[in-house]
């Protein structure tokens, strides 16, 4: 498809007065062949929008019940003379059982809305496939990215978009209008090559989120082998203590925090790098490294691993007077006290500390918990760019000040504690504040007036070494030209 169609509206206005040829999308018969559950559900909807429905079956008696009563169920033979739009709701392996209805077919739109098994598991995708079963009709792919569910309950409540290719501009336009009328926001893709992209789409598995899982399980993996040495491998070769009864929850509960706080400052570690190349090179013009522009376009998924991790420690850590391991502890302590006639073990430095922890870690939770919910299509759509950008980008990193407090007073002075490394290996919450101080510290130095500035003028288009020309008087009067760095 050329640019040029790309660039027009899929829905243009048409003036249908005193055209009786043309006839309005809602109230025009539409064909279904197909019986499945997808067919139904197709069925129930178009009736729902309006429409007249036929359905095509090769045992209509038996399959009448299964569909709304206003819609007519008949052979696929009589279905298909009665209309001119045709959702052909069948599997790709069924297609040539439809050829004896070639004759009767032709000329008609028909709508393509299967899909495959496997990714790229044909070499043709199947609306090419059924274009080449049926020469003289036109084929619109549609509706494969919809679900049986999402037409049965409405596009309210499931994805709205419909991508819609075909090689036919004027049969795009019509299935457009059909989707339309049934809620739903149809997207042109171009011509009928790009089918096989559309059909891939519904068998990819969470493709925007590989890189930020295998991200999360590296980090998870990384954190928890650290603690494990430190926490259980410790104490069994250096004082033969079995400590491994901590791997199921303890470990785990000081591993979740720290891939939660890592993977928050990787969310925005990404724009420092940004930000430092544009000053670097002077002008916003110039590509990031395709590593960085991918990194940049997974923060939301990043960020939404952090807040999972961190709502998985937070339950985590409510569990923990729960375990039998900690009740024995809490006893031991006691009948110990007891024996050494202390009256009481009131420490108060340790109160004040883990108050303020658990306070400024409450809150670090609760702006992740915003951040995550402003994420969300629903919520985000809802909101103008200022309010959108306020949230995640000024609450976004006032978070991870927070967050960077909450380990902070986790830490507290153990830090400059000998008996806190292990193998000498320091505290985990030590190696966590590497990459998020960096990020603060960036963001400081960002905020510096002269940086600032330089940064504004940068994304408003300046460009360093750019040479613009200007006009200065003489002393005749006369204008004469030059040019003048964009430095000076």
């Amino acid at each position: 498809m050329s640019g040029g169609d790309m660039a027009k509206p899929l829905l243009g206005h048409r003036s249908t007065e005193g055209d009786p040829s043309v006839v309005p999308a809602a109230g025009r018969t539409i064909g279904v062949l197909g019986s499945g559950d997808f067919a139904r559900s197709l069925a129930i909807r178009l009736v729902c929008s309006g429409f007249k429905v036929v359905v095509g079956s090769r045992n209509p008696k038996r399959k009448a019940c299964l569909f709304p009563p206003a819609a007519e169920v008949t052979f696929q033979a009589e279905a298909v003379k009665k209309t001119d739009v045709i959702f052909v709701a069948v599997f790709r392996e069924h297609y040539s059982t439809l050829c004896d209805l070639a004759d009767v077919l032709a000329g008609k739109i028909l709508v393509d809305v299967s899909n495959n098994t496997e990714i790229n598991h044909h070499k043709e995708s199947n609306a090419e496939y059924l274009a080449s079963l049926f020469p003289a009709c036109t084929v619109v792919k549609g509706f494969n990215v919809v679900s049986a569910w999402t037409l049965q309950s409405g596009a309210r409540d499931g994805n709205k978009q419909v991508l819609i290719c075909s090689n036919s501009q004027e049969a795009k336009r019509t299935v457009a209008e059909i989707a339309q009328v049934m809620g739903f926001t149809p997207v042109d893709m171009g011509c009928m090559s790009s089918a096989r992209e559309i059909e891939n789409i519904p068998l990819r598995l969470l493709p925007a989120w590989k890189i930020p899982i295998f991200l999360a399980l590296g980090l998870f993996l990384c954190f928890f082998t650290y603690n494990l040495v430190r926490q259980v491998i410790h104490p069994y070769i250096r004082e033969q203590k079995n400590k491994f009864y901590k791997i199921p929850v303890e470990v785990v509960n000081t591993t979740l925090p720290c891939v939660a706080y890592v993977m928050l400052s990787l969310v925005y570690l990404p724009g420092v790098l940004a930000a430092c190349l544009q000053l670097y090179y002077g002008t916003k013009y110039r590509r990031f490294p395709d590593w960085l522009d991918q990194w940049l376009q997974h923060r939301k998924q990043i960020g939404l691993l952090s807040f999972f991790c961190a709502a998985l420690h937070a339950v985590y850590s409510l569990c923990l007077p729960m375990r039998r391991s900690h009740r024995y502890q809490l006893i031991e302590t006691a009948v110990k006290q007891a024996m050494e006639k202390k009256m009481t073990i009131w420490v108060e430095e340790e109160v004040w500390r883990m108050e303020i922890y658990i306070s400024v870690g409450i809150i670090a939770l609760g702006l992740l918990s915003l951040l995550a919910i402003t994420s969300l299509p629903s919520i985000a759509n809802s909101l103008n760019w200022r309010e959108f950008s306020f949230i995640q980008s000024t609450l976004g990193f006032i978070a991870l000040v927070i967050s960077t407090l909450h380990t902070l007073t986790y830490g507290w002075s153990r830090a400059f504690d000998e008996n806190q490394y292990k193998f000498y290996l320091p505290p985990t919450y030590t190696l966590t504040l590497l990459v998020p101080c960096t990020v603060i510290l960036a963001k400081v130095a960002f905020s510096l007036p002269c940086i600032q500035h330089r940064l504004l003028r940068i994304r408003r288009g300046w460009e360093k070494g750019r040479y613009v020309k200007f006009v200065l008087p003489s002393a005749t009067g006369e204008y004469s030209s030059g040019e003048t760095s964009s430095n000076v």
